[in-house]
């Protein structure tokens, strides 16, 4: 009798729902259990109708942590569109290879390509070999020069334990510009990783050894230098931005995210990339889109700068501009991570109204635990949740389970509802 009570009041207020005015009251109630020191921004926004449903500190300047990844990719795909080609590129200086020889230099150019691997570099070499090339007599190039060489940055990661130092950001890549070797110490395996000290001549150093397992003689080394503008192109692998912000905003990956962040940078203008500028093309985004940018300064692609600063207002507004780009949602909005499903968020929301409907960006650094999102209730509405708190008491999963009961608050809101 008692699971027949609680079935119909769960059943009629799933139909009727609560006021705007009592997620409200809810919420404050679940802020009012947080550790004293604990600061909140929070916003809760219908797009479609422009009314805020609940709101704390939306103007405070805080740190973003990944959410940071919410202007890259956003900014990236208006600048670039969806369907850019991010790639990495053989060419050469021979003007006429119909005679099976390479007369002169192999360059391998990156142009942001940040997911090239080994697989890939060997299909370029398959690709030489079906086309009957047997020497080359000169030298292999690698050419990073599509963005700047300042390939790490003083400000990443400094006390940060949950994160790991960033390989080296460049426009070529291989392998993430590192290499994993299983050594034996004092008789255990163990995982070695280390990082490539120049990504060009990493590359180079790569592909000249592979051309030699191939039997393909190769009369130079390797070295770095900028392609020349007349080069005949011979092979490519390259990767869909909308492919890249999905592996960026999903599993939150900081590598991918600098990498893109500095090629945002080159995109929009035409010159070698580097942070300057991306910093510039996000303020431009910014501006032009009418954001709230009071207290915003982005700094990096990923993040993982505690320079970053934004308000929930900001992420809010960005979350909103994308909500109505005809062009760019459906490849933005697929990019998150899907509540109780994938990416960061699949462990989360779990049995609840939010599990695989709301779909969003977490961030996460010491002291630091974000989500911004998209949120549609059961009455067919939509809304944009941004909930960012900073912290010196508690861990990451207690603010975590926070942001999850204010999300499932929602799922009971019905704006027809009230309590007047």
């Amino acid at each position: 009798m008692k699971k027949k009570i609680l079935f119909f009041l769960l059943l009629a207020n799933f139909i009727y729902g609560i006021s705007k005015e009592e997620v409200a009251d809810r919420i404050n109630k679940i802020l009012a259990s947080l550790p004293a020191n604990t600061i909140s921004g929070i916003i809760i926004y219908n797009p479609l109708t422009q009314d805020t449903i609940f709101s704390v500190n939306e103007g405070k300047q805080m740190t973003p942590a990944s959410l940071t990844k919410l202007f890259t990719t956003s900014v990236a795909l208006n600048i670039m569109g969806e369907n850019h080609q991010l790639s990495t590129k053989l060419f050469t200086d021979d003007i006429n290879i119909t005679d099976k020889i390479i007369n002169g230099n192999l360059y391998i150019k990156g142009y942001g390509n940040s997911t090239f691997s080994d697989f890939d570099l060997q299909e370029m070499v398959n690709e030489l070999i079906s086309k009957g090339i047997k020497k080359i007599t000169g030298n292999i190039i690698g050419d990073d020069t599509y963005l700047d060489n300042i390939y790490t940055r003083e400000d990443w990661i400094e006390g940060e334990g949950s994160n790991i130092k960033l390989p080296p950001i460049s426009a070529l890549v291989l392998d993430r510009n590192k290499t994993v070797t299983r050594k034996k110490i004092k008789r255990r395996f163990r995982y070695i990783t280390e990082m490539a000290k120049d990504p060009s001549i990493f590359a180079a150093n790569r592909l000249l050894a592979k051309l030699k397992e191939n039997n393909i003689e190769v009369g130079g080394n390797s070295q770095k230098v900028k392609t020349p503008v007349k080069s005949t192109l011979i092979s490519q692998k390259s990767i869909s931005l909308s492919e890249l912000i999905a592996l960026i905003n999903k599993h939150s990956d900081n590598f991918l995210a600098e990498c893109l962040f500095k090629t945002l940078g080159a995109e929009a203008t035409g010159e070698q990339g580097n942070s300057f500028y991306s910093q510039q093309a996000i303020q431009k985004f910014i501006k032009d889109n009418n954001i709230y940018f009071s207290g915003t300064e982005i700094v990096d692609g990923s993040g993982i700068s505690r320079s970053d600063k934004v308000t929930p207002l900001s992420i809010n507004g960005v979350l909103e501009k994308m909500y109505f780009d005809l062009n760019h949602f459906d490849a933005f909005y697929n990019s998150l991570s899907i509540a109780g499903v994938d990416g960061t968020l699949r462990g989360r929301m779990i049995g609840t109204f939010a599990e695989n409907n709301f779909r969003g960006k977490t961030g996460t650094l010491n002291g630091v635990s974000g989500l911004a999102g998209y949120f549609t209730t059961p009455d067919g509405e939509d809304y944009i949740v941004t909930i960012m708190f900073e912290f010196t008491r508690g861990g990451w999963g207690y603010y975590r389970d926070i942001q999850d009961q204010i999300v499932d608050v929602l799922s009971e809101l019905n704006v027809n509802s009230s309590d007047q």
